[in-house]
């Protein structure tokens, strides 16, 4: 059977990039990068995965946003790629998108949802008093950070916490969650029903 092929989408740095890029090389995830697309011409992502060896393509934003998107779904579907994720990216994505990426298409927030969605999850679960935090990796739907959970990991919040020293506590534990919930994916162990992701033993 043909090795599952990923597109990644990001918009900075792409720490949870470089997770998956060793985690395919690793052989964790039985799995290749097929592409990474930005939407920011300057992103360090795009760095990386060209040290990776792994394609990568920035693609200016538009004023029409489905037209940006096809752009990108051209890109991914010159790869033949069967899964997409959103690492950084710092856009919502469009109906056209989700529709034609349906239960392929996977984000991580770094907050327990479906509690401070958004673009600032440590910040507002500090703000809140919440005595725990985290990160979720999810599928995609047309909310904000709304669709069915893969999985989720915990960290305590601890009374002397900023905003950067949980935000980098919560870091650690996406660069195994996202790698854990796409080895789930590409060995065919995930399914949706309705809200609820299953996971196959």
């Amino acid at each position: 059977m043909a090795k599952l092929r990923i597109a990644v989408l990001v918009s900075g740095r792409g720490s949870n990039l470089q997770s998956i890029i060793d985690a395919c090389a690793s052989g964790e995830i039985p799995a290749e990068i097929g592409v990474v697309v930005s939407d920011k011409e300057k992103a360090y992502a795009l760095e990386r995965a060209g040290k990776a060896g792994i394609r990568a393509e920035y693609v200016p934003e538009q004023k029409d946003r489905e037209l940006h998107e096809k752009a990108i779904a051209k890109i991914i579907d010159e790869e033949k790629c069967g899964l997409v994720c959103l690492a950084g990216y710092m856009k919502l994505v469009t109906r056209y998108f989700v529709s034609k990426y349906s239960g392929r298409l996977m984000n991580i927030h770094p907050s327990l949802l479906p509690s401070f969605g958004g673009a600032h999850g440590q910040r507002d679960a500090l703000a809140y008093g919440a005595k725990v935090s985290g990160c979720t990796v999810h599928f995609v739907d047309e909310g904000m950070d709304s669709g069915p959970i893969i999985i989720q990991k915990v960290v305590t919040v601890e009374d002397n916490d900023t905003q950067d020293t949980l935000a980098a506590r919560i870091l650690k534990e996406e660069h195994k969650a996202y790698p854990e919930a796409i080895r789930l994916f590409a060995e065919d162990k995930l399914r949706i029903k309705g809200r609820r992701v299953s996971i196959k033993g």
